[in-house]
């Protein structure tokens, strides 16, 4: 019952996923990616991971979206888009389909190294998931968090400029 559950809930997510770059409208853009997302949300539960799961649908499916649907927003996109020529349909297709076969490949031939880590399933029962997330974010991740959070900022700012000379 599981396996089948995980293979509806991945079906879900690789329809959604294909619907981000296929849709023309920028908002139902966005909406196909919180589907993603909450099925991403979904496989984290499934791997006993409840906070990431929470963190997923927080963070991602919550306010990033929001920042985008925002920016979609501030823009004014509308629904006029650029013709696409079928050569470049072909190839985006060609180069997804040679990415599939070489994921698959390597996930097939690789070996795990059998290494065992510092984070083990006693680790994480004694101590918990947010603890050992939250050390590792503040300690070793600090600066890629930072990093990501200016990068965000600067996004936002770029949006505003690019929206400001239109206006």
């Amino acid at each position: 019952m599981e396996t089948l559950f995980f293979y509806l809930v991945a079906l879900i997510a690789v329809v959604s996923g294909c619907l981000v770059v296929t849709c023309r409208n920028p908002v139902n853009s966005a909406i196909s990616l919180v589907m993603t997302f909450v099925c991403l949300a979904t496989f984290y539960v499934m791997l006993h991971a409840p906070f990431m799961a929470a963190i997923q649908i927080m963070v991602y499916a919550g306010a990033i979206i929001v920042l985008i649907i925002f920016v979609i927003m501030l823009l004014n996109l509308g629904t006029t888009t650029q013709k696409r020529t079928s050569h470049s349909k072909a190839f985006g297709a060609g180069a997804g389909v040679l990415i599939l076969f070489l994921s698959l490949y390597m996930l097939n031939r690789s070996d795990t190294t059998g290494m065992p880590g510092d984070v083990t399933t006693e680790v994480v029962n004694r101590v918990g998931h947010t603890e050992l997330i939250g050390k590792a974010l503040f300690t070793n991740f600090l600066l890629p968090f930072e990093i990501t959070s200016i990068l965000l900022l600067v996004a936002i700012i770029g949006a505003v400029v690019l929206a400001k000379r239109d206006v």
